[in-house]
């Protein structure tokens, strides 16, 4: 078989959505057969991710790879156009995996699992889908069904305010993706020609009025997705409702699309209006970073705590986009993938722990490390993690978005000091609220009341072995990133420049700091 054309994306994103549709007729009454599908079907796609990650793609080459165009609906030019570059292919590869290690997570799921497998693989499709379409059409549908599982996943299996969680998440989403809509069927009607393919789109020479129209549209709906503050109150209600392994799709992957799709079509379709709305993103990002941060310490429900602690670290991501620099924007890539990884380990101790003492309350809990030293154990490893310890993958993206943003030469020496003074007061705050909430969870005397009532086992084998699979990368790109950032730097070194470009004086460097205040750029941008 000539491996160089074979349909790797489109049997990617096909397959679990296929073995979704024989759940239904699967002989199954328990649930265990099921499961063990979902699990295989699972390492099956992640292997043929891996695959053809290993055979196709090139890391010197900044297009798209592994790219195929198939005529859908020739009348509206809409083609099933997919492809991978540096942008999709690491959130490819962190999709399937999050995804696969989700359905062991949901090993103990008994209720209704026939339809809980149905749509997490579904919707591990679709969100490879939003990774790798490359026709905006097509991306808005994608991203529109991919929603759906989202919402039954927390209507259906969520905790007691399920539905106003999964319906405040609809609404959101499903309100934000019509700005995508928009903005895509302006962009594709502009000039003389229409297309959807996202690469005509980002060759037209848009007016810049309309961009600034475009790019606010885009990043509505994206920050919703993110979240940026104040589109973000449905995550911790989300959070707040969900499951385990649907937390781990949440927190791994849904976020994600937010920051992918802000630097897919904000940062590389509109450079010219991200020149001026660059400094928005920054102060939306530090917003993010400090708001959450503190409001993180008020919470005393668990999940809510390492929702808030989420748009926290998302920060680093709108920072990262709107730095201007090659480093600043792989951090911001590397703050994606590593937050992915650590977020989806927290979560799953989130469940993992109230499974054992049926309470998220923070008062309710104390002491019971002495019963659950292993996840005792586990959680420590992950909170460390967060925080951003040395030797694990947080420090170094955080790290990478603190020197590109602080050497970039597109702000002035006072926006850069204040931005990264609060940046650092958001990176102070992260291990107070999360070794607090460590303290108040596994220290101190037990609580008699807890231990009286529930049985506190600690961790089997198949909780040790899933928080193992998200270590192993978290350290391991802690301990050399480049294992990772080498997957993306071609693609991140040629959109800077192309960034670079909308603000002749960096191109040219006439100056090597030029500020981003309004008047500077009417006088520098088109």
């Amino acid at each position: 078989m000539n491996t160089a054309n074979f349909p790797w994306l489109t049997t990617i994103i096909l397959l679990p959505i296929a073995a979704s549709l024989l759940i239904p007729v699967l002989p199954d009454k328990d649930g265990k057969t099921v499961r063990w599908y979902a699990l295989i079907v699972g390492l099956i796609d992640f292997a043929l991710i891996v695959t053809a990650f290993y055979l196709g793609y090139d890391f010197s080459n900044p297009d798209l790879q592994l790219f195929e165009s198939y005529p859908w609906v020739p009348q509206l030019d809409l083609n099933w156009s997919v492809g991978a570059d540096g942008l999709s292919m690491p959130l490819i590869i962190l999709t399937g995996f999050i995804t696969t290690l989700a359905a062991l997570a949901a090993w103990p799921v008994t209720l209704k699992p026939k339809l809980f497998y149905f749509l997490l693989l579904a919707m591990y499709g679709g969100q490879i889908a939003v990774f790798a379409v490359q026709d905006m059409l097509l991306f808005f549908l994608v991203w529109e069904l991919e929603l759906i599982p989202v919402y039954l996943l927390l209507a259906i299996w969520g905790g007691k305010k399920r539905q106003y969680a999964a319906t405040k998440f609809i609404l959101y989403t499903a309100g934000g993706s019509l700005f995508i809509l928009v903005a895509a069927l302006a962009m594709a009607f502009y000039g003389d020609t229409v297309s959807f393919d996202m690469r005509s789109l980002a060759a037209k020479n848009i007016a810049l009025n309309l961009q600034l129209w475009l790019y606010a549209a885009f990043l509505i709906a994206y920050a919703v997705k993110l979240p940026i503050f104040p589109l973000h109150t449905w995550l911790p209600d989300a959070h707040g409702e969900a499951t385990a392994p649907v937390h781990m799709l949440l927190a791994g992957i849904l976020l994600k699309m937010g920051g992918y799709a802000l630097i897919r079509m904000n940062a590389q379709m509109l450079p010219d209006a991200h020149a001026y709305f660059a400094p928005v993103l920054v102060i939306l990002g530090v917003v993010n970073i400090i708001y959450a941060a503190l409001t993180s310490f008020a919470q005393r429900n668990l999940k809510r705590k390492i929702a808030y602690s989420s748009i926290s670290h998302m920060g680093f991501v709108t920072i990262g986009i709107a730095s201007f620099t090659d480093l600043g924007l792989n951090g911001a890539m590397l703050q994606m993938v590593s937050h992915g990884l650590i977020g989806a380990s927290l979560f799953f101790l989130v469940g993992a722990t109230y499974d054992r003492t049926h309470t998220l309350m923070l008062d309710e809990m104390g002491g019971v490390g002495k019963k659950m030293g292993k996840i005792f154990a586990m959680w420590t490893t992950c909170s460390l993690a967060s925080l951003a310890l040395p030797g694990m993958s947080g420090f170094v993206a955080e790290l990478m978005v603190f020197v590109g943003f602080a050497t970039s030469d597109a702000y002035s020496s006072t926006f850069k000091i204040i931005v990264v003074f609060l940046m650092a007061v958001g990176v102070i705050l992260t291990p107070i609220y999360l070794l607090s909430m460590l303290r108040e969870i596994f220290y101190g005397e037990e609580n008699k009341e807890l231990v009286s009532h529930q049985k506190l086992i600690d961790a089997e084998p198949r909780e040790i072995f899933i928080i193992a699979c998200l270590l192993v990368p978290i350290i391991g790109i802690g301990l050399y990133p480049k294992i990772l950032t080498q997957v993306y730097d071609a693609t991140t070194v040629q959109l800077t420049e192309r960034l670079r470009d909308a603000v002749p004086s960096l191109a040219q460097q006439i100056t090597p700091e030029v500020s981003l205040s309004a008047p500077v750029i009417e006088e520098g941008v088109r």
